[in-house]
C-alpha cells in the first residue's frame, strides 16, 4: 500500500511539474522581433495619427534627428526641415464668399485618414528595413461621403535609438501621381 500511495504521490507531482510547466507563460526576452515588431508597427502607426491630425512636432519626431524623408526624388533631412516640407498654410476662404443661405447647411471640414497595411520587416540587431502598402480615405466632396483617393507605398530604414524604434529613411510612392509611382518590380526582397 505503502508503495502504491508513494507511486500516485509522484505520478501527481510530476504531472503537475509538466502542467505548471506548460501553461507559465514564457519569458520573452528584451529585444526580441516580437517586442521589436511590435514597436515598430506602434511608430508606423504614431506617424500615421500625426500625419492625420497635423501634428507636425510629432510627425518629426517619428524620424532620427538626421532622418530622410523622401518623396521619389524630393528629399528631406533632418526633423525641422521635415516638418517645414509636410507643412500647408492656413486655407483663408476667398474674399467675397458668400456664406450659404440661411436654408443651406454649412459643409464641417473634410478630413483624411491614412492607412497601412501588408507590412514586412527585417529587424537585424537595432536596424531594420521595413516595406508597406498604405492608402488614404478621404472626404473632400460635397456629400463628405469618404472615397478611397490614395496609395502607395513606403520603403523605410529604421533605427533604434535609446530604445526607441525611429525612421532614419522613409521613401513614399504614391500610385495617384505619375512622378511618384513605384518601380513595377516586387520592392519586397
Amino acid at each position: 500500500m505503502k508503495n502504491r500511495m508513494g507511486t500516485i504521490w509522484t505520478t501527481v507531482a510530476a504531472l503537475s511539474l509538466v502542467f505548471f510547466t506548460a501553461c507559465t507563460p514564457a519569458v520573452i526576452e528584451v529585444g526580441s522581433y516580437a517586442e521589436d515588431r511590435a514597436r515598430i508597427e506602434d511608430l508606423q502607426a504614431r506617424y500615421m495619427f500625426a500625419l492625420d491630425y497635423r501634428d507636425l512636432d510629432t510627425y518629426a519626431s517619428t524620424f532620427t534627428e538626421d532622418g530622410i524623408l523622401d518623396i521619389v526624388g524630393m528629399k528631406w533631412q533632418g526633423r525641422e526641415e521635415i516638418k517645414k516640407a509636410i507643412q500647408r498654410p492656413q486655407e483663408a476662404a476667398p474674399e467675397g464668399e458668400e456664406a450659404p443661405a440661411e436654408d443651406q447647411k454649412a459643409l464641417y471640414p473634410a478630413t483624411g485618414r491614412h492607412n497601412i497595411t501588408n507590412i514586412v520587416l527585417k529587424i537585424d540587431g537595432d536596424r531594420a528595413t521595413g516595406r508597406a502598402y498604405w492608402f488614404h480615405y478621404g472626404n473632400d466632396n460635397s456629400e463628405r461621403e469618404a472615397v478611397l483617393n490614395s496609395y502607395g507605398h513606403y520603403e523605410d530604414e529604421m533605427v533604434k535609438v535609446d530604445g526607441q524604434w525611429l525612421f532614419s529613411k522613409r521613401i513614399i510612392y504614391n500610385e495617384q501621381v505619375a512622378e511618384w509611382i513605384g518601380p513595377s518590380e516586387n520592392p519586397c526582397w
